[in-house]
């Protein structure tokens, strides 16, 4: 392990549960818990996919971070905010009203995305 993985792995449980406290609606994703591929978003080469997703009100999207370096997915309207994603992290939060949310990665701004809740 690496001492920034170190590092960021004593910081974890902290801010998990502060991010729990101000954004209920975020969790973690375990292992075995795959999400439906249908309400998935790929991270990869700096690039949300797909960019546009729509789900159904109550549906929980699931960010999977497949780049080799670090990002986030963070609501413009402070909704949801993911930590930073290692690689093969994942961020998963559930909408409970319809609307479009943008988001973007906060270590690379120009990365955007936007969910669509019908």
């Amino acid at each position: 392990m690496t001492r920034k993985n170190m590092w960021i792995a004593g910081l974890a449980m902290p801010v998990m549960i502060a991010m729990l406290l101000v954004f209920p609606g975020a969790r973690s994703v375990a292992a075995n818990d795959q999400p439906s591929a249908a309400n998935a978003v790929k991270i990869d080469n700096f690039v949300f996919g797909p960019q546009t997703i729509t789900i159904p009100v109550g549906g929980t999207v699931t960010w999977t971070n497949s780049d080799d370096i670090p990002h986030t997915a963070v609501s413009t309207d402070g909704l949801f905010k993911s930590k930073v994603m290692d690689t093969d992290e994942k961020f998963s939060y559930t909408f409970t009203k319809p609307g479009t949310y943008p988001y973007y990665c906060s270590i690379h701004p120009k990365m955007t995305g936007q969910v669509v809740v019908k």
